[in-house]
């Protein structure tokens, strides 16, 4: 629990009269029950006051303003990233009132922390963020967490669309998902956290969450971490004050933060920090999804981006833009490692021991990190998490016990079958085939450029299909590594 912060008197009334008639944009999203997600580029948006969204929360059908076109009963309102140096752009005073120095981050306050208010349905979709790690702070009404460990992605159905810089969302609904679209769903641990006002959650790097506003008024204030190394965070150090704060199984054990704090924000969408190497790989991770998503979904059509560009997305950018990025990424990348193995030889010269000519590759440096990776598990032993976390530290058990299926993922166990008897039945096809084959493709790129009313058979792959697989989570990182390690090779 935080005791001691002024920011926890911070509720949208206090907000309201802080801001003193600043408007502020609100998501505005249907209470339904439907399966599929409802995302950002499927919403709606109005711009109003504090005092214009608690006045038409408090569910007077008669209410005017911007707000007049939203029944109250079917709609709930969410204003979401707004960052305090936007926010509070006048009256910076503010930042000191929000004091993430007591996790162990001295001098880290309101400055790089995000405000989040909405009313009772208001969510956030299912995604895991690529970059760093993420503190909330609850300071009014309740809400509900919903994460997924990372080793689960494959049964998330990770998406790119809509897209958005440092997002992977997921096409689940999780609270009514479709199992019949998405059976391996069926197989993720979901751990559920219902976050009090005064209470602190801790999301490690790569966990998936959906979060969900469960009392009238919601208030939130967040702050995404750059990474300490290897997946640590400073929440017992013991500069900190009396703050007691939930985590996640699996998570190690904290540890202090570095002195310096490396900023390096992408070219657009949300702003994300980024120290370590974790981070640098992502960036390039993510430079190479951008290009892809850019190159493709502008060539299918050039003059809708607002179709599957996330709204927190300023505009698409140029293939020449990418490109840059993808560079500045992967000489960051390399900065980085060439500053760790200086730090590595001052200190073999300082210990005195002989300095080898033999300096580790990038690709050996890809390979602890990819083993780390691994070794990143959920542990549900009690007597382990009580241990590694220590008395401040509150351990979130899993909803369900079950573990997932290990007959090799989605495939499944009979994958290698399958697969040879499509390699055997493919070298069978006779030439007729295969023409057939072609010229049921002319049609199919005739019907689509027609843009025939008829609806596409189950089998039409459509570009956000091949973007699946072509940016998914896993596919990119191989990529990443596969471009560093030739460049390296150039050294």
């Amino acid at each position: 629990m935080v005791f001691d912060w002024p920011a926890q008197h911070w509720t949208a009334e206090h907000l309201s009269r802080v801001l003193q008639g600043k408007q502020i944009r609100f998501r505005m999203g249907l209470r339904s029950t439907d399966t599929v997600p409802q995302f950002e580029t499927a919403c709606s948006y109005v711009d109003a006051t504090l005092e214009e969204f608690l006045t038409w929360n408090c569910d007077q059908s008669s209410v005017s303003g911007p707000f007049k076109d939203y029944d109250h009963s079917k709609f709930w309102a969410y204003a979401d990233y707004k960052y305090f140096v936007n926010l509070f752009e006048d009256k910076t005073n503010v930042f000191q009132e929000v004091m993430w120095s007591d996790f162990g981050f001295p001098g880290r306050n309101g400055q790089e922390s995000t405000l989040w208010i909405g009313s009772l349905g208001a969510h956030t979709p299912c995604h895991l963020d690529s970059y760093g790690c993420n503190l909330v702070f609850q300071v009014q009404g309740r809400k509900r967490w919903h994460l997924f460990p990372p080793e689960d992605m494959p049964f998330l159905y990770p998406t790119r669309i809509p897209y958005e810089e440092s997002s992977v969302f997921s096409k689940i609904n999780v609270v009514n998902p479709d199992l019949e679209r998405f059976p391996q769903f069926q197989k993720a641990r979901r751990h559920t956290v219902t976050l009090s006002p005064g209470q602190v959650l801790f999301v490690p790097r790569h966990w998936w969450h959906y979060v969900e506003s469960i009392d009238p008024v919601t208030v939130s204030i967040n702050s995404w971490i750059e990474l300490l190394g290897r997946h640590q965070l400073a929440v017992n150090d013991p500069r900190r004050r009396s703050a007691n704060c939930k985590v996640l199984p699996g998570v190690a054990k904290p540890a202090e933060r570095p002195a310096e704090d490396l900023n390096t924000p992408g070219p657009g969408g949300r702003v994300r920090e980024g120290g370590q190497e974790e981070d640098h790989l992502a960036r390039v991770e993510e430079a190479i999804t951008r290009m892809l998503v850019c190159a493709l979904k502008t060539a299918e059509d050039p003059h809708h981006p607002r179709a599957w560009l996330n709204p927190t997305e300023v505009e698409e950018t140029s293939h020449e833009v990418n490109c840059c990025y993808l560079n500045d990424a992967v000489c960051a990348f390399f900065d980085r490692c060439g500053k760790a193995k200086e730090v590595e030889t001052q200190a073999l010269r300082a210990n005195g021991e002989k300095w080898r000519k033999e300096e580790p590759s990038v690709q050996e440096h890809m390979e602890v990190e990819q083993a780390h990776s691994q070794s990143f598990t959920v542990r549900t032993g009690k007597q382990e998490v009580a241990s590694q976390f220590g008395p401040d530290l509150v351990p979130v058990t899993p909803a369900s016990e079950d573990r997932p299926s290990e007959k090799g993922g989605i495939l499944g166990s009979d994958s290698k079958g399958c697969i040879d008897r499509d390699k055997e039945h493919s070298a069978e096809l006779s030439y007729a085939r295969r023409q057939q084959a072609s010229i049921g493709a002319s049609a199919a790129s005739e019907q689509v450029t027609s843009r025939c009313p008829v609806a596409p058979s189950p089998t039409f792959v459509s570009t956000d299909d091949l973007l699946d697989c072509l940016v998914n989570p896993q596919v990119t990182r191989m990529v990443a590594q596969l471009l560093i390690q030739g460049k390296s090779l150039r050294f």
